[in-house]
This record gives structure tokens, C-alpha cells and sequence, in this order.
């Protein structure tokens, strides 16, 4: 048999198979029989080495056309096939489109996302931009720029997790308001939420992390009496309009003079109830203008501008703002707990 009647034997076989093969699998095995790297074809070209010189290109020509003949009657096999398929699908499936659809369970929103939502409503208001920190964070940042050095007892106060002597997780937002007055020129109006932690043990009313919102303004000729109108606005948003406060002296390194600020029971409006624990009463946060030293060593000049600042739990407003007894309820990830908010 000649080199030209074996390939169009190889053609006309390949060709015969296609038609009947009936399925994708059986089309692969037509391929790989006949332009695999031991089909048909290919044993063709290894047997090049006994052909004429002469002759060699005409059956290298040859070859190579029957193999566009098959790949090409492949490809078109595959689509057919493949069409054919579709066709089939689609006429063996219907949809009832009055049938009900699945329903899949939706998320509910967490105590702490609302009463941040509100916090941020109530000073976005304001005219207060929200702005956010490094959760690991610079020592220097955390306490040496907040008048807080080394070996000063509020740091014991506040004793955190330890990177290395140089890095910690941060116990305070606060530092936030340093790198925004490192960075931005008075007036600055910010508030800063964020997670922070500290080597607390878990009960009822405290936990190694939680959330903090610092504010922060600075500006000229800003007072006291800017802060206390600024807080008491926020109390009577948060807790509303009936809401009275009063200021506790207190003291905070980085604020001078410093207070506690307690906002009157909402709950019995100041007559004393189990809620407030019969005090009237219920402290809420700390505030105080910033000290002139935090200042300076922001890059802010003390004699030119004044600030204050605050700062407040997100988990006490939280507890305080939706009666919930126990701090630890809000991490336990407890679904029938989270359906109530």
C-alpha cells in the first residue's frame, strides 16, 4: 500500500468514526487515535525516515491535510453535539414560576454597628469627620505623645499587649488624634472609632477588647464651655431631649482640666430606678481640653489654638442605650440574641 493510499485509509476511518461516535467522550477517543502521540498520524510522520527524499514533502503535505480534514470534522462534531445537548436540557427542564422562592436567612444588625451608626450620625451633624488608626500601634503614639511616659502610673492603668517595648495594641484610640494633628492644620474636628485592648479580665462590664469613639476639635479660642455644649447636644441626641448632664472633675495626662461626664437616667428621668442604681445618674464618658503639652508635641502651638477632647465606650452606649445586661451577650454570636436589634 503507498504512503497516498494509507493516508486517505486514515482519513476515510477517522471520518467514520466521527459520525458514529454519539457522545463528547467517544469523540475524545477518535482524537487521541488518530492525532494523539501515538495515533494514527503521528505514526506517519515517525515513518517519514523511510521515505524518498525526493517524496518527502508531498506526503508531509499530505499529512498534514488530512489532519485539518479531521480536526475541523472534529470541531464541528463537538458543537453539534454540544448543541444538540443544549436543545435537549432545555426541553426536558421547566421552571413553575409560582412556585415560592427559597428564602435564604438574612443578617441582623449587631448592638455595637447601631449605636456607632448613631454616634456618627449625631457628630457627622456636627460637622465631625470620622477617621481611623493602626490597631498596632506605636508606643510612642499610645502614651508618650498623650503626656503619658514611661513608668507613669497611668500606664500600669492601662496595661496592654505587648508587641515588643517599641509596639503595642493600642488601649485607646486617642492615639489617631495625635497622627491627625501631627498631619492637618487647625481646625480639626474629628472622631475616631475603632477596636482597642487591654489586660482585662472577662466579666459582665469589661473584656481584653472593646471599642472606643475619641473626638477631638482644635481651633482658636476653643473652651470648656464648648465642650460641655457639644456633649450635652450629643446626650440629648443619643438619649433623648429631657436628657440633662453634669460634670465630674476628674484627671486624664493627656486633658487639663479633665471630668467625667454623667448624663441623667433615661430610664426614670433622674428619680432613681434599678437601671441607674438609684443615683439618678449614669456616667457615660471622659472629656477635657487638651493639654498644652499634647499640643507642643503635636506640632500645635498652645498659645495660638485650644482643644478638647473626649472619649466614649461604644459597648457601654451599646448596654446603657438597649438595656443589655452582660457585655459578654454582644460576642457570643448568638442568633436569637441578635434577632432583638
Amino acid at each position: 500500500m503507498s504512503m497516498n493510499e494509507r493516508l486517505e485509509k486514515i482519513r476515510q476511518e477517522a471520518l467514520e468514526r466521527i459520525a458514529q461516535s454519539g457522545g463528547l467522550d467517544k469523540l475524545e477517543e477518535v482524537r487521541v487515535a488518530y492525532l494523539g502521540k501515538k495515533g494514527e498520524l503521528t505514526e506517519v510522520l515517525k515513518g517519514m525516515r523511510d521515505v524518498a527524499p525526493e517524496d518527502r514533502p508531498k506526503v508531509g503535505q499530505l499529512v498534514n491535510e488530512a489532519r485539518a480534514i479531521i480536526e475541523k470534522r472534529l470541531d464541528e462534531a463537538r458543537s453539534e453535539l454540544a448543541r444538540a445537548a443544549r436543545e435537549l436540557k432545555i426541553a426536558s427542564e421547566t421552571i413553575d414560576v409560582t412556585l415560592p422562592a427559597t428564602k435564604t436567612p438574612a443578617g441582623y444588625p449587631h448592638p455595637n454597628t447601631l449605636a456607632l451608626d448613631e454616634v456618627e450620625r449625631v457628630f457627622v451633624g456636627m460637622g465631625y469627620e470620622v477617621v481611623e488608626g493602626p490597631e498596632v500601634e506605636l508606643d510612642y503614639y499610645n502614651f508618650e505623645a498623650l503626656n503619658i511616659p514611661a513608668n507613669h502610673p497611668a500606664k500600669d492603668e492601662q496595661d496592654t499587649f505587648y508587641i515588643n517595648k517599641d509596639i503595642v495594641l493600642r488601649t485607646q484610640t486617642s492615639p489617631v488624634q495625635v497622627r491627625i494633628m501631627e498631619k492637618q492644620k487647625p481646625p480639626i474636628r474629628v472622631i475616631a472609632p475603632g477596636r482597642v485592648y487591654r489586660a482585662d479580665e472577662v466579666d459582665a462590664t469589661h473584656s481584653p477588647c472593646f471599642h472606643q469613639i475619641e473626638g477631638l476639635v482644635i481651633d482658636k479660642g476653643i473652651t470648656m464651655a464648648d465642650l460641655k455644649g457639644t456633649l450635652a447636644q450629643f446626650a440629648r441626641e443619643m438619649f433623648g431631649a429631657d436628657t440633662k448632664v453634669k460634670f465630674r472633675p476628674h484627671h486624664f495626662p493627656f486633658t487639663e482640666p479633665s471630668a467625667e461626664m454623667d448624663v441623667s437616667c433615661f430610664k426614670c428621668g433622674g428619680k432613681g430606678c434599678r437601671f441607674c442604681k438609684g443615683e439618678g445618674w449614669i456616667e457615660i464618658l471622659g472629656c477635657g481640653m487638651v493639654h498644652p503639652k499634647v499640643l507642643r508635641m503635636s506640632g500645635i502651638d498652645p498659645d495660638v489654638y485650644s482643644g478638647f477632647a473626649f472619649g466614649i465606650g461604644l459597648e457601654r452606649i451599646a448596654l446603657l442605650k438597649y438595656e443589655i445586661d452582660d457585655m459578654r451577650l454582644l460576642y457570643e454570636n448568638d442568633i436569637r440574641f441578635l434577632r432583638q436589634f
